[in-house]
């Protein structure tokens, strides 16, 4: 009998893989796909030469992560390429809102609200890692800086749009902070959507965004080659669709989706305890556009071709509008975008003088709606000449999300929706999120607290839990 059996190999699969062989478990992961990694991919979607990342492609929180900060994956070929912005924010006119390692430079780009992003930040930037630890912990456990979590909270908690409002006067400070809550993918009058902007802007604080060298699947890679060093296993080609399929074992992690996990347990889980899995709530899609380009962005703030991420779109209220269309079932004219240009910082990228870059916005849950011209109007906006540097373009659509992972339920790439009340109770309300009600099966995807983001800590989460239900320590 197998001790453990994981059930995709996605960042979190993955890691709760490793917490578990390091404890000298036998552990086996199935993958449906030909290679592991779930969000964490890469692939040629365009021309001969030009690679792209097909879902995560800037990773702060992998480089910040308390687990995988403990493991050797650089012995195993990860590197980092680190821009010299994490982000920058273009506004009308050539102006741009910058976030760089330095608070004092960051806050002294904002002008008259320097002080005021000082006094907002610095506090949890001085008490980062500590803050982090405590953020990624599981629900319910007793914050080890309680004071400053307390503080976090009394900022965070607010919807992003009152934040900003009430912290800044400038449309530069008030649209970098929108632009950072924006990948919540909450609408930015949601309670705690100003958590999201004000964590993202610690982390860069702390650690440039960094992108990973060769794409994505080289996180992936490491992860695998670590994995296999402790003696496990993963299963290329071995989709899962029921537990009898399983070998035996003593534990089933998936990392899936929760409505994935309650068809394939089937009787195995209480009829009640499905019934909730399946009321789970996704949120919004994703439409992305991969670019093959003749060349560099032609941004009109300059700044923007030092950030491994530009998020465009506009000022404060027009971020808001365009984060509140898709919870609305429309699509915004003027959609908020997260671009990426991963090329800029690691050449392997793409051919001599060319580059790659992806953008995407927020969508109604499975939308069929084209958004490539809307996206591209906001991208030409604020870099004039942009359509002519396209050589080729790939375009994934909702639809297309969930054909590539069935965990993307309507196109969702981020584990589900993170409000206010499904946050906690991530994917249903139970002391220990990441058991069910059978001690055999344990749930460890970005449904599961912290959530979203290639960080591998929900799995390190579950992991831990299956070792307290193993008797180990």
């Amino acid at each position: 009998m197998i001790d453990v059996v994981v059930v995709g190999s996605g960042p979190n699969g993955l890691s709760a893989a490793i917490a578990l062989a390091q404890q000298g478990l036998e552990v086996v992961v199935f993958e449906a796909d030909s290679v592991a990694g779930g969000g964490t991919r890469s692939g040629p979607l365009t021309l001969e030469g030009y690679l792209h990342d097909l879902c995560s492609a800037v990773h702060p929180m992998g480089v910040l992560s308390p687990f995988w900060r403990t493991l050797p994956l650089a012995e195993h070929g990860l590197e980092w390429a680190f821009p010299q912005l994490s982000v920058a924010h273009p506004l009308d006119g050539g102006r741009a809102a910058t976030l760089s390692l330095s608070v004092d430079e960051t806050a002294e780009r904002l002008g008259r609200d320097a002080g005021a992003y000082r006094r907002l930040v610095s506090p949890f930037v001085d008490a980062g890692p500590e803050l982090l630890a405590d953020l990624m912990a599981p629900l319910g456990k007793i914050p080890g800086h309680p004071v400053t979590m307390a503080r976090f909270g009394l900022a965070g908690g607010l919807p992003a749009s009152l934040l900003a409002r009430a912290a800044f006067s400038t449309p530069e400070a008030r649209a970098l902070l929108a632009g950072l809550a924006g990948h919540s993918i909450l609408p930015l009058e949601a309670p705690l959507s100003g958590a999201v902007g004000l964590i993202f802007a610690v982390t860069a604080h702390l650690s440039a965004w960094p992108v990973a060298v060769g794409g994505s699947q080289s996180i992936a890679r490491a992860l695998v080659a670590l994995f296999e060093s402790l003696r496990g296993r993963v299963q290329l080609g071995s989709p899962v669709r029921s537990l009898a399929e399983l070998p035996p074992s003593r534990a089933v992690i998936f990392d899936t989706s929760p409505g994935p996990m309650a068809d394939i347990a089937g009787d195995a889980l209480p009829d009640s305890y499905r019934r909730r899995l399946r009321r789970y709530r996704y949120g919004p899609g994703t439409f992305k556009v991969d670019y093959a380009l003749d060349g560099p962005i032609p941004w009109a703030a300059a700044d923007c071709a030092r950030a491994s991420t530009i998020h465009v779109g506009g000022t404060l209220e027009e971020i808001a509008d365009a984060e509140r269309a898709p919870w609305r079932g429309r699509v915004a004219e003027r959609p908020y975008l997260i671009v990426c240009q991963q090329s800029h910082f690691d050449p392997s990228r793409a051919p001599e003088s060319k580059h790659t870059g992806y953008a995407y916005c927020h969508v109604p849950s499975g939308c069929t709606v084209d958004m490539t011209d809307a996206i591209e109007a906001q991208i030409e906006r604020f870099a004039p000449g942009f359509r002519d540097r396209v050589l080729a373009r790939h375009v994934w659509s909702p639809a297309d999300f969930e054909r590539h992972n069935p965990n993307y339920v309507g196109g969702a790439i981020t584990g589900g929706a993170a409000d206010a009340t499904q946050l906690f109770t991530r994917p249903v309300a139970r002391l220990d999120p990441y058991s069910t009600p059978n001690p055999r099966l344990f749930i460890a995807s970005a449904s599961t607290p912290p959530g979203g983001g290639v960080h591998g800590m929900c799995g390190w989460h579950a992991a831990q839990s299956v070792l307290r239900r193993l008797g180990k320590r």
